[in-house]
This record gives structure tokens, C-alpha cells and sequence, in this order.
């Protein structure tokens, strides 16, 4: 199986990219955002939980986002492999989904990072809330998102450079071009 991860600040185009390579090479999207909106828009008593945090730019406890990604592994009949866009967020949540990949025999691929800088960071946030309406999507929680990601998640680089799996890619430009040079990467695995 190809399992990878696509990782990046809040803003630097993780769930675009993760529907082109899940068109691309017929992988699963795992978008533990989208995931978590859907619970939260359903008003579900998980919803409900995941809105008391993310509402407030923090991110969901550990055990439960493993939780909820085991429970897609354990159905995952004729899957070629899974996209993760939005999780691994910390340390501990990349150790536990290498342990959960373990547990089925499988592991991460590749760690596709994508870099794009701050300003243009908010700047691509704020904008997708004024199109999509987005709660989350205003300057003060897009500030703190991004203070929670330099702090919990961007260790996580280390995390996978030292397991020899991350690839930084530039996450500017036009959306065709990034891709390409996402592709680039992930056809050298696949030869």
C-alpha cells in the first residue's frame, strides 16, 4: 500500500492536493477537517466535542482521532492505501500512528510537507472564510492555529526526517505546478 501523509501549516493547500493525489492514484483521502466539520455540522455528541476544541484553534485529544482512524483502517476492503491531510498534529500522534500502521501491517510511505510562508498562510485562510463561510476561518483563531501549529505540529518534520520519509515541497504557486512537484516525488517510489 502507498500511505502517506500530507502536512503543512493550516492554509497551505493540504486538502487540495489530497483530492488530486487521491484522483491520481486511487488512494483514500483521510481529511480528519473534513471528518470532524461533518460530526460537527450532523450535531453529533462527537461534533460536539470536536467544536469545544476547534473552535477555540486547539487541537482534538489523541486518543480520539486514533480512534476514528483505526476504526477506517480496520474497514478498509480493496483500498490501494490512504492520504492523511491534517493528522499526524503532534509527536505523539505521528508515535501512535505508526504503532496503529504497525498493528495492520502497514506503514507510512512518505511525508509530503508543504511550504508556504505566514503571511500568505492567513492571507489564503481568510479568504476561504469569506467563500465558504467557515467560522474558523477569521484572523484572531487563524493567528492562534498557527501558533498551535509551530508549537504542537512543525516538530513533527524532525519526527520524519529522521525516519528518512519527509519531503518538502514548495506550496506556492499555482495549484497544477505544486502538484506536479508533488507527483515528481511520489512516481520515484513508485518505480
Amino acid at each position: 500500500m502507498l500511505n502517506i501523509i500530507i502536512f503543512g501549516a493550516p492554509g497551505s493547500g493540504k486538502g487540495t492536493q489530497g483530492e488530486k493525489l487521491s484522483q491520481k492514484y486511487g488512494l483514500e483521502h483521510v481529511s480528519t477537517g473534513e471528518m470532524l466539520r461533518a460530526e460537527i455540522d450532523a450535531g453529533t455528541e462527537f461534533g460536539r466535542l470536536a467544536d469545544s476544541y476547534i473552535s477555540k484553534g486547539n487541537l482534538i485529544p489523541d486518543e480520539v482521532m486514533i480512534s476514528k482512524l483505526n476504526e477506517l483502517m480496520e474497514k478498509r476492503n480493496g483500498v490501494k492505501g490512504f492520504i492523511f491531510d491534517g493528522f499526524p498534529r503532534t509527536i505523539a500522534q505521528g508515535e501512535a500512528l505508526d504503532t496503529m500502521m504497525d498493528n495492520h501491517d502497514e506503514k507510512v510511505t512518505i511525508v509530503i510537507s508543504l511550504e508556504v510562508e505566514e503571511e500568505e498562510l492567513i492571507s489564503r485562510i481568510l479568504k476561504r472564510g469569506e467563500i465558504s463561510g467557515r467560522s474558523d476561518d477569521n484572523r484572531e483563531t487563524v493567528e492562534l492555529r498557527l501558533k498551535v501549529y509551530h508549537e504542537q505540529t512543525e516538530p513533527l518534520k524532525n519526527f520524519y526526517i529522521k525516519q528518512g520519509k519527509l519531503e518538502n515541497v514548495q506550496g506556492q504557486g499555482g495549484v497544477d505546478e505544486v502538484f506536479e512537484n508533488i507527483t515528481t516525488i511520489i512516481d520515484k517510489l513508485l518505480i
